[in-house]
């Protein structure tokens, strides 16, 4: 049986340490309010760290940039697309009429799009007609499933547009 001294122990130990747990996270929220209240944020207060969208600047309209195309593919340098070419080349080959996962990239340049006779294509890529001109290898390079929907090609893309380029002026040596 407990004694009355046992007893009183225990509670007083119970009772300081949930004294210490409520100034804890009393001291806590006086140091590390981020301004809440009950009811939300406080007016008063600003966020701490802000990212800039450019959304004020824009008027709330969207900004588009616009590329001049001819002008970064002009400046496109045929010896750094061969190294950009390395991210190809594990499911695309540059001889002629030899395909990997994908069609071969032999005189791909002006070449009609879907157009290699041995090549299995997706729907979207058969039926999307014109031809492999800069400017639309520019484009499906960019992000082939954003330009060509439906296009079963798994790469992401090349987000640099000098990169783009550099690989569309390797690729038109790419039939000699």
């Amino acid at each position: 049986m407990l004694d009355t001294m046992t007893l009183t122990k225990g509670v007083a130990a119970l009772c300081g340490a949930l004294l210490i747990f409520l100034l804890g996270s009393w001291a806590g929220e006086e140091l590390y309010h981020v301004g809440y209240d009950s009811h939300g944020y406080d007016d008063h207060h600003d966020q701490a760290y802000k990212i800039d969208t450019g959304e004020e600047d824009a008027g709330g309209e969207e900004v588009e940039e616009t590329e001049d195309v001819a002008a970064i593919l002009a400046a496109g340098d045929p010896a750094k697309g061969e190294k950009v070419f390395g991210k190809c080349k594990s499911c695309h080959k540059l001889e002629d009429g030899a395909n990997g996962t994908g069609p071969y990239l032999y005189a791909v340049v002006d070449r009609a799009i879907g157009s290699v006779e041995d090549y299995n294509y997706s729907s979207a890529m058969a039926s999307f007609g014109g031809d492999w001109t800069p400017e639309n290898l520019y484009g499906f390079l960019e992000k082939p499933k954003s330009y060509m929907p439906g296009t079963s090609m798994a790469f992401a893309g090349l987000a640099k547009p000098t990169d783009r380029a550099d690989l569309i002026a390797f690729l038109e040596t790419v039939d000699d």
